[in-house]
């Protein structure tokens, strides 16, 4: 008979599961402060600036991730607690203690990752896959508690008055006080819409489902905006919304056309490279800024660019397109008018 309980004890069979689940939350919070220094915004690495690659395709909590770009030192705090509770709630799962707590933690912090960066990975959909396991896991979590190898067992066993409290099954661990008929239901309506959301994120991040597959990670993307022409002064915004997230877009060249497509006004690849600081106002933690050979723009970059050339006075009123061309040979093109 004790052999049989043993067998089924959820929270021992869920042993691998909790510890790989611990492990990857309470790494993040070991590499950014003991294997690196991740959270000085000084620094390389900077884990703001993995944040800001979120921005172009979150879901919902995009204005969040905006606000918090547009304001570093409040950007910087909230770093700072991500991080201390990724440390806390792996630690904790790994302990297997106050497991059901720390699994609504896997959850949330699941949830913000898939929210935020479900729309990045290259080759497999890495964010994606990291954050609807990571909810699955999560609720898993929160079913079976821990079992024989945990501080919560060790509290149950040795009978300390914090076990005894009537919230202590529904914050750590042992049977969950649900009536035996609505169990099942319970269960079976939370794996349905933890499946529901790893659909419906499947379709509109990826196309997972119908319509054709696309895979915003793979190809850099430019959006050009505000573009105007004043005196010797060409200005206009631009923003990578797309593209690998590791390394920026290669700018090599940007051109003034004419309404016959001639080039009227040219900037070489080394006068990209050789931009000065004035001419880009950067409006996120992410920077485009001048390359040994190319202008180089991260992922979720937002800046104003202000080139100035001579021959930029003397063009006659009338349409021109402004093209960017990426060192990949992909370019982008925008239409505006000088008054």
């Amino acid at each position: 008979m004790q052999n049989t309980q043993i067998k089924n004890d959820a929270g021992l069979l869920s042993l691998a599961l909790r510890l790989v689940v611990g492990w990857t939350y309470f790494s993040a919070f070991w590499r950014r402060t003991i294997l690196a220094d991740k959270l000085d915004p000084e620094v390389a690495g900077y884990i703001g600036e993995k944040f800001n690659h979120f921005l172009p395709h979150a879901l919902g909590i995009k204005p969040i991730i905006q606000y918090l770009l547009e304001n570093p030192d409040v950007l910087w705090l909230n770093m700072v607690i991500f991080t201390i509770i990724e440390g806390i709630v792996g630690l904790f799962i790994l302990l297997g203690l106050f497991t059901r707590l720390m699994s609504i933690g896997v959850f949330g912090l699941a949830m913000g990752i898939l929210l935020g960066s479900g729309w990045i990975g290259t080759t497999c959909l890495d964010e994606w896959q990291i954050g609807v396991l990571g909810i699955a896991a999560g609720f898993v979590l929160f079913l079976t508690g821990s079992g024989q190898y945990s501080l919560d067992n060790y509290l149950l066993k040795r009978n300390f008055s914090l076990s005894k409290k009537s919230w202590f099954t529904w914050l750590g661990s042992g049977a969950l006080p649900i009536k035996d008929r609505l169990f099942p239901k319970f269960v079976l309506i939370g794996s349905l819409c933890i499946l529901g959301i790893t659909l419906m994120t499947n379709q509109l991040f990826h196309g997972g489902l119908w319509g054709p597959l696309h895979n915003k990670s793979v190809k850099p993307k430019l959006e050009i905006s505000n573009g105007a022409l004043d005196n010797e002064t060409l200005s206009f915004e631009v923003f990578r919304t797309e593209g690998v997230d590791v390394y920026g877009s290669w700018l090599i060249g940007i051109d003034l056309l004419d309404a016959q497509n001639n080039a009227v006004v040219e900037y070489s690849q080394e006068a990209l490279a050789s931009l000065p600081e004035t001419s880009i106002d950067n409006y996120y933690i992410a920077k485009i800024k001048p390359g040994k050979h190319s202008l180089i723009i991260p992922l979720g970059a937002k800046a104003k660019l202000q080139l100035s050339h001579t021959d930029l006075a003397n063009l006659p009123k009338g349409l021109y397109t402004l093209k960017l061309t990426d060192i990949s040979g992909a370019f982008w093109t925008y239409d505006l008018r000088k008054p």
